[in-house]
């Protein structure tokens, strides 16, 4: 363990198994370094070969093993035999967006017709309405897809139902015993679902229901009795892993198959609204996990968050490419709006209703906070304090409420048990998100019954004082074919964290503000070697105090390696997340 760091946490070193490294470097001719990252993320040696290559075709579960997929696959079959209009009513985020589109591209691909409805975040709130399905019937459609929500909405499967319509439910979302009156409800998270794909987003069921399809329509000769092309899968595994990497699905067993190929199929830039939108956003380099999550997915999600819910599946859907363009435009100008919003949101909150509460869960509301940015806002809170946390947006006696939860605390679960106890007008969620509606008379009874969860499980807060590196390397280590050793096992994110490295006794050579928040630093390693560093986000905190300072002291640095690609330029940085002063 290392002295306190500037941030005030301990670096501890993870524990790895040097017979495991052995045998990975012997067995699979790989380097020390990533061996030793195999042996600390605890892969084991029977899917080595997987984990370095993720392949669909080595993984991929026969699909009918998910609930429902059975008639979900008949009805579907019928409604494509009998050239039904079908409609699409997905959700406003990320996910929603890409699951919508990845059935619409497919059922385009068909020459099958179909509509599309998102529902406003405001004035409609999560999931599926009578307003929504009442527009599909009035314009033909027969047979209703939900896509990532409909698992606990009740009332709009009955009236369906009473129209004589049929509603499919691709869902990825916790669910009660008591399940609607859906035609059928494929989700992996349903509480009589075996199938142990527990872990995918809606998008990767979607996927799924798709194989199952395309399959169907193979081998009932579909493709060639209708002179059209079977569709190419594989070809949306662009929008299914935009989807995965933006629900922050861990990223194992097939959700590391579909990203690593995904982001395979994204260099091809295929579709239309995703090659606009990485022209817009100025992206040159090659895309990562990491520009889906922070680039790409806040813009697809921004139209949800403003009032224009509709737009990110409208942009991955457009064939024209002046509508695209200008759908994209109007993401990145939204997404600006969002960023200045959360901003002031957060400020307040952190500045003046927030101090050092002893509350286990963070439960914070304010009189009409805006609604697009309160799950943001909850994911920023609880990463500070690394603590789960609610932001509940009141407007009257009803209260809007989004909360992210810590690794341990099954939020999705809670938020469905304060529902079925009469605490919540409606919610739902899944283990690390969820949202409600709450009548906010009853707010202290909801605050008791979190708390009471929270106290019967076994969370560690303290972890929140501990910064966990994988290994030291000299500074000579910062260059492209070390970093291109470490990508061997990307693609990071949930699941998968980039690797975290600790480089000891450096010098500061320069350091400059840029962008306002960050901090570009020059620094000179103990072996003469210069290193360039930036540090995000740390303008006004004690490390970014330190590092703007002309210091003199070796001191040591810990964070993970970037790389820039610039015009044909590759060059590798160091990300620092914290420093330590040697005494």
């Amino acid at each position: 363990m290392i002295s306190l760091s500037v941030s005030g946490k301990n670096w501890i070193s993870k524990q790895f198994n040097s017979e495991e490294i052995d045998f990975f470097k012997t067995n699979y001719f790989l380097d020390e370094i990533v061996a030793k990252l195999l042996s600390i993320r605890k892969i084991k040696k029977e899917e080595i070969s997987f984990f370095l290559k993720p392949l669909i075709k080595d993984i991929l579960p026969n699909p009918y093993i998910l609930k429902d997929m059975d008639i979900a696959i008949e009805r579907t079959e019928k409604a494509i035999i009998g050239k039904e209009k079908i409609g699409i009513f997905g959700d406003y985020d990320v996910d929603g967006a890409t699951s919508t589109a990845v059935l619409g591209k497919y059922f385009e691909l068909l020459k099958i017709p179909f509509e599309i409805y998102i529902p406003d975040r405001k004035n409609e709130g999560f999931g599926p309405n009578k307003k929504g399905f009442s527009e599909f019937i009035d314009k033909g459609v027969k047979l209703i897809f939900t896509v990532d929500c409909g698992t606990l909405s009740y009332e709009p499967m009955d009236f369906a139902k009473g129209k004589n319509v049929d509603v499919i439910i691709l869902d990825h979302h916790q669910s009660e015993t008591k399940l609607p009156s859906a035609h059928s409800i494929v989700n992996p998270n349903r509480f009589d679902d075996k199938s142990e794909l527990n872990y995918l987003c809606a998008a990767g069921v979607c996927f799924m229901f798709l194989v199952a399809l395309n399959k169907r329509l193979r081998d009932q000769s579909w493709f060639s009795n209708m002179s059209i092309d079977e569709p190419e899968l594989m070809d949306i595994l662009d929008l299914v892993s935009l989807g995965t990497v933006c629900d922050v699905v861990p990223l194992i067993g097939l959700n590391r198959a579909i990203v690593s190929q995904g982001l395979k199929i994204l260099k091809r830039k295929k579709n239309l609204g995703l090659k606009t939108l990485i022209e817009v956003c100025s992206i040159e380099k090659n895309i990562t996990a990491h520009e889906l999550g922070y680039v790409l997915g806040p813009r697809i999600n921004a139209g949800g968050r403003v009032g224009k819910s509709t737009h990110g599946a409208n942009l991955l859907l457009n064939k024209s490419s002046k509508k695209t363009f200008q759908l994209a435009l109007d993401l990145n100008t939204y997404n600006k709006e969002r960023q200045i919003l959360e901003s002031e949101l957060l400020n307040k909150i952190l500045n003046t209703d927030y101090k050092n509460s002893s509350d286990p869960v963070i439960i914070l509301d304010g009189i009409n906070w805006h609604e697009g940015i309160i799950g943001i806002i909850a994911a920023r809170v609880k990463e500070k304090f690394n603590k789960p946390t609610i932001i509940i947006s009141v407007d009257g006696k009803i209260g809007k409420g989004s909360g992210r939860s810590i690794h341990g605390f099954d939020l999705g679960s809670t938020v469905i048990g304060a529902v079925q106890d009469g605490l919540l007008e409606k919610g739902g969620g899944h283990k690390m998100a969820a949202g409600f509606t709450i009548n906010m008379e009853k707010l202290a009874e909801f605050k008791k019954f979190v708390f009471r969860k929270f106290s019967s499980i076994n969370v560690n807060l303290e972890e929140k004082n501990n910064y966990y590196f994988d290994s030291e390397i000299a500074p000579s280590a910062v260059n492209i074919e070390f970093f291109e050793k470490i990508n061997l096992l990307a693609p990071f994110g949930s699941g998968n964290p980039e690797p975290r490295f600790v480089i000891k006794h450096v010098k500061l050579v320069n350091s400059k503000i840029v962008g306002e928040k960050h901090i570009k630093i020059v620094l000179l390693g103990s072996d003469s070697t210069v290193l360039k560093a930036i540090s995000f986000n740390t303008v006004e905190t004690e490390l970014g105090s330190y590092l703007l300072k002309k210091n003199t002291k070796p001191f040591s640095i810990a964070g993970k390696l970037s790389l820039n690609e610039w015009r044909g330029q590759r060059n590798v940085e160091f990300i620092i997340d914290d420093i330590s002063v040697i005494k």
